[in-house]
């Protein structure tokens, strides 16, 4: 079997973590890095035994020994990148969130779908043990029917997350906080799970610790769906101290614990599900990730989280967002699964 040959766009530190784990992938060869600064690419191709540098993103696109592209980039890039992507006939894996917003993400798909190409976007938590054993869990009715789940992301960001990487800053290059950076990861867990469409959404952010940046580093949502569950979630990058992320689903059968630490983790009380087998082999859930990209498409397996999979929760996202611009409640009205 060939394995894909795969080029890293953005040579910052989450493609530094891609490009470690995909040593333990022998089905992926990284065979170009690409960054506006050069030698920062050098430096990155050096690191990694990477054979072809470029700061041109359309003289990679035009090479043929290429099959697919990870993008680790501003999100304000995510879309024109990935459209000139699959206009050259590569694949893309793309970091979350797909685009700032969700008009922005479904322009995005129905300008790439159908395209012949897969468009993959890493919402990696979907491959963390813990998060899936849940996920599972819920989806197989153990819990019964779910009426609410709680989400806590207590995460600590300090003053050079902001000035190392200006558009973080940004609210019209990021589209937005620590909701759409952090907490949407485990959102999008959250939201897996359920299977159900949201109807609703009351929203709060704040700049507690940054002041002098556009974006919020707390946020604060409630999410109705369709059958009446509610969702809770905190969201922050100003914790003193960086504590366990936290999902809690409580149903009529029992409730379900996830946390991140010590290690990824999920606690039932009241049932016992069955073990469940995870999809993917690895040391981490970025690689199981990029495992499942792989595989969907050198061998046409499922991944998990495919282009039309990143909408429903950009859509609660925007939705939190323009709640707390107007202090109203807002429905969530033009959202198809």
């Amino acid at each position: 079997m060939q394995p894909l040959k795969l080029g890293l766009v953005g040579c910052g530190d989450i493609a530094g973590y891609t490009a470690l784990l995909s040593k333990l992938v022998p089905r992926v060869r990284l065979v170009a890095c690409c960054d506006i600064n050069r030698q920062r690419a050098e430096q990155f191709a050096r690191r990694f035994r990477i054979p072809m540098v470029f700061t041109d993103y359309d003289q990679l696109l035009s090479q043929s020994n290429l099959d697919a592209v990870y993008l680790a980039v501003p999100h304000h890039l995510h879309a024109p990148m990935v459209k000139k992507a699959v206009a050259a006939g590569k694949h893309v894996w793309v970091e979350k969130p797909l685009t700032r917003t969700y008009p922005e993400g479904i322009d995005l798909y129905s300008t790439v779908q159908d395209n012949g190409v897969k468009v993959g976007v890493n919402y990696q938590y979907r491959y963390d043990p813990g998060c899936f054993r849940l996920a599972q869990a819920i989806q197989q009715g153990y819990l019964g029917d779910v009426f609410h789940v709680r989400i806590n992301v207590p995460w600590s960001r300090q003053e050079t997350y902001f000035s190392g990487a200006a558009w973080h800053a940004s609210f019209e290059q990021s589209g937005g906080g620590t909701l759409l950076t952090q907490g949407s990861h485990f959102l999008d867990v959250a939201m897996w799970a359920l299977q159900q469409r949201p109807i609703s959404t009351e929203g709060i952010t704040r700049q507690v610790k940054f002041k002098d940046v556009e974006v919020e580093d707390q946020a604060l949502g409630l999410v109705t769906f369709e059958k009446g569950t509610t969702l809770q979630i905190h969201s922050t990058m100003s914790a003193a101290v960086e504590g366990a992320v936290s999902i809690e689903f409580y149903g009529e059968k029992g409730t379900a614990h996830y946390s991140n630490r010590p290690f990824p983790n999920v606690r039932f009380l009241g049932v016992k599900p069955h073990a469940f087998r995870l999809p993917r082999f690895g040391v981490h859930a970025l690689q199981r990730s990029l495992i499942g990209f792989c595989d969907w498409v050198i061998n046409d397996i499922s991944y998990l989280t495919p282009i039309d999979q990143a909408l429903p929760v950009l859509a609660v996202v925007d939705s939190i967002y323009q709640s707390a611009l107007s202090e109203k409640k807002v429905k969530i009205s033009d959202l198809t699964f």
